[in-house]
């Protein structure tokens, strides 16, 4: 505390992001991260990018990057927004779409940046409950009445669940009036886009980011598509904020992550690959898995306690990530698809890690 601070700082409980430990011989499976490095052409791009005079500021429009997410999409790049990771894009939605009388309605269990960045900036948030199987209800937010925006992760974070996307074209037809954001950085491993609906539904706010299947976590990649509208305003607060949020090696090795398709397309199905491996392997050790279209699965063994399992892990160098809140989810751990040797060095340490059971 400091007698220095604004008012606001009083009130803010921050965003915690997953551990980065300095552990040698770690298995990391945490944080969500692609289990392989980059293609080969992203690092080809940054190279050569080094060599441009880094005196210069890089262009602020970022438009060869828009470019070619619109290629990606079918899109025009007058649809695409571009920031510093899927977070600025998501702060700079909160701040320019969602901030209105009515409130904002998100699930209670998603990703916990949403009620940071509400209370950052003042805005009403109304939190909707999942169903018993964690699945999100449309007909909720249809009978929620009036709100000033809806959001939510697409397949959920953390649970991993996926909506269909002809609920996703239900909840827009029922929302014409608000801007509905659907967060979709992990749709590329199983779930259903719904950039597709951009151009029928005005009110559509897709986010994406570079840093599950492309790999590029550390390199702050992050877009949004929709109406040109919705793009209008995000540029609005974006150049009111700064104007230069993509350094010049990220732009070009984001433009060459786009463009590489195969390597794309070949390491989301490897990763799905593993993560079925990894639900059997689990089911097989009494775990009960929640579906999922990530790159992470939701699971819990019945009788155990979500944060001695993952303390146990820890101690045979396997890292998951435990949320001990809300209550309901406290038994789970949120577990990142790895590579085939992390999964069987995740399986080995269940085998050996005392779980103790609840009383």
């Amino acid at each position: 505390m400091s007698r220095f601070w604004s008012d606001i700082v009083h009130t803010l409980t921050p965003y915690v992001p997953g551990e980065q430990p300095r552990i040698d011989g770690l298995v990391k499976l945490n944080t969500n991260e692609c289990p392989y490095g980059p293609s080969e052409r992203v690092l080809a791009a940054i190279a050569a990018a080094s060599g441009d005079p880094l005196r210069l500021y890089p262009d602020p429009q970022a438009g060869a990057l828009k470019e070619a997410i619109a290629r990606h999409h079918g899109l025009d790049a007058k649809e695409v927004f571009v920031g510093n990771g899927s977070d600025e894009v998501l702060a700079h939605v909160f701040l320019g779409l969602l901030k209105h009388d009515a409130p904002l309605l998100y699930p209670d269990i998603s990703y916990s940046f949403y009620p940071v960045y509400a209370r950052l900036y003042g805005i009403q948030a109304r939190e909707i409950a999942l169903a018993a199987d964690f699945s999100l209800r449309v007909d909720d937010y249809l009978q929620a009445g009036p709100n000033g925006g809806i959001i939510f992760p697409n397949p959920n974070a953390p649970t991993g669940v996926a909506l269909p996307l002809s609920e996703v074209r239900r909840l827009l037809i029922g929302n014409p009036d608000s801007v509905v954001v659907v967060d979709e950085a992990y749709v590329d491993f199983g779930g259903e886009s719904a950039v597709s609906l951009v151009r029928e539904f005005p009110q559509l706010l897709v986010v994406h980011t570079l840093s599950k299947s492309r790999a590029l976590a550390g390199l702050r990649v992050g877009y949004a598509v929709g109406h040109a509208d919705l793009i209008e305003a995000l540029g609005r607060i974006k150049d009111s904020f700064n104007s230069y949020p993509l350094d010049r090696l990220a732009l070009a090795g984001a433009v060459a992550a786009m463009e590489d398709d195969d390597w794309f397309r070949a390491t989301c199905q490897k990763v799905v690959a593993t993560r079925e491996r990894m639900v059997a392997g689990l089911q097989a050790r009494g775990f009960e898995v929640l579906p999922s279209a990530a790159n992470f699965v939701f699971a819990r063994r019945p009788g155990s306690d979500g944060a001695a399992l993952a303390a146990g892990l820890r101690e045979r160098k396997v890292l998951v990530r435990h949320f001990p809140k809300p209550e309901r989810i406290a038994p789970f751990l949120r577990i990142s698809v790895g590579t085939e040797a992390q999964t069987d060095a995740l399986l080995a340490a269940l085998d050996a890690a005392s779980t103790p059971t609840l009383k």
